[in-house]
């Protein structure tokens, strides 16, 4: 079977990202995961989830049966996602992040209408991002504060709703009857969650989420991991980078890093693999392979043990 190209990964990412970002807004609705904080009820695939406390109380089971119920029904659950969860990213990085995350498929689409407006991806930036056909205009300032405004509403309703019935939060918000406890968190995390996707969406990415945190730790812990390579040996055809900055793959990551650097420098990488498409079409017009490429298991090492090589070899030509 033929592989997939740099662009049909990124068309398929960009499906996953579509097709997880409405599971995560949808999921509430139709009962695939959430808790009703009304009946201290958790819902799992349209079922009610128990652990048999109450046939316990109800005499109808023993307390033996019940702790078999509570281990296989929650810690069992429990481990076994969380430790499926920290071997993809110990395997292959933060995965998750970079291709089902519908908070990462915000601030990508929040990059994209910034760099619109101001021809950067932050309000923090100091250097403008060039990209071909693409002059910053005034007039996408608007669209880009809406759009965080939007975003952190929908995160507002969307996480009340994973606690509320659903029903009831969009009927009492389209009629404007909330209840005050309810119009208190939804004005509070609005404006909270608008304020992050407005000016810290990549430093809460980088370091304030926990499930990219963790997933990070785990990579950094596996010199096997899966790993964006740099071909040094043909770095001279950098200087031909076929990108109005000089650095396709700089100008295209959307977490800020540079995708050449050493695995170290790379923490909050979220293989996301733009860097890798953006060269692979510079290098592409200029007849050349690209230099930027996935490596993972013992070729992961290598690139490791070459980067270390290179990093100290560094250090030791700048002393004096």
């Amino acid at each position: 079977m033929k592989p997939l190209s740099q662009a049909q990964l990124q068309r398929l990412r960009r499906g996953l990202q579509l097709g997880f970002f409405a599971l995560f807004v949808l999921a509430p609705a139709l009962n695939l995961l959430r808790f009703d904080l009304n009946e201290a009820q958790l819902w799992f695939l349209g079922q009610r989830w128990t652990l048999g406390v109450d046939a316990l109380k109800a005499g109808e089971a023993t307390a033996a049966q019940t702790a078999i119920n509570i281990f296989t029904r929650a810690f069992l659950p429990a481990l076994l996602l969380i430790a499926g969860f920290l071997f993809i990213a110990w395997r292959y990085g933060r995965l998750y992040c970079g291709w089902l995350c519908p908070h990462f498929a915000g601030v990508e689409l929040l990059n994209d209408l910034l760099h619109r407006a101001i021809g950067k991806f932050s309000l923090w930036d100091r250097v403008r991002v060039k990209r071909a056909g693409r002059e910053p205009s005034a007039r996408w300032w608007p669209v880009y504060g809406l759009s965080c405004l939007l975003m952190g509403a929908l995160w507002a309703v969307t996480l009340l709703s994973y606690l509320l019935p659903p029903a009831e939060i969009w009927h009492n918000l389209l009629n404007g009857s909330l209840t005050p406890n309810q119009a208190r968190f939804l004005g509070i995390a609005t404006l909270i969650f608008t304020a992050e996707f407005a000016f810290a969406r990549h430093l809460f990415c980088r370091f304030g989420c926990a499930v990219g945190l963790f997933q990070s730790l785990a990579w950094m812990a596996n010199p096997k991991g899966m790993v964006v390579a740099f071909a040094r040996e043909n770095a001279r055809d950098c200087r031909s980078c076929d990108d109005p900055r000089g650095s396709a793959c700089d100008s295209v990551c959307p977490m800020r890093l540079h995708p050449r650097n050493i695995k170290r420098m790379m923490f909050s990488c979220v293989q996301c693999g733009q860097c890798i498409e953006a060269c692979d079409d510079s290098q592409g017009a200029q007849g050349r392979g690209q230099l930027l490429e996935w490596r993972v298991g013992l070729d992961a090492v290598r690139e490791t043990l070459r980067q270390k090589k290179l990093d100290q070899a560094t250090k030791h030509d700048g002393q004096p």
